[in-house]
């Protein structure tokens, strides 16, 4: 199967992802909080790096269960500067 190119607005989700999980997790090991997750602490620091933009929604879901993060929270953030872009574009069309 081969996947497609991510799209700019993808990668920054990605990176705001990494970066909401990193705040989250404070001061807390990658290693304990992959364990309690039952994800690999790799795949976890990929996220957190954002070189996984796309991660598993079991993934994310496990992973903001650990950290006391609901996923509407995570959707939230996440999306905020999209919705930015998309009022943006709306305007110019």
């Amino acid at each position: 199967m081969v996947r497609l190119p991510l799209t700019p607005a993808e990668v920054e989700r990605g990176q705001r992802l990494g970066a909401l999980l990193r705040r989250a997790r404070g001061e807390r090991s990658i290693l304990d909080t992959a364990l309690d997750a039952r994800v690999s602490p790799e795949t976890l620091r990929k996220i957190e790096s954002g070189r996984v933009a796309t991660p598993a929604f079991p993934t994310i879901a496990a992973i903001a269960d650990v950290l006391g993060l609901s996923l509407d929270a995570v959707w939230a953030e996440i999306s905020q500067s999209e919705r930015g872009v998309d009022r943006l574009w709306a305007q110019r069309t």
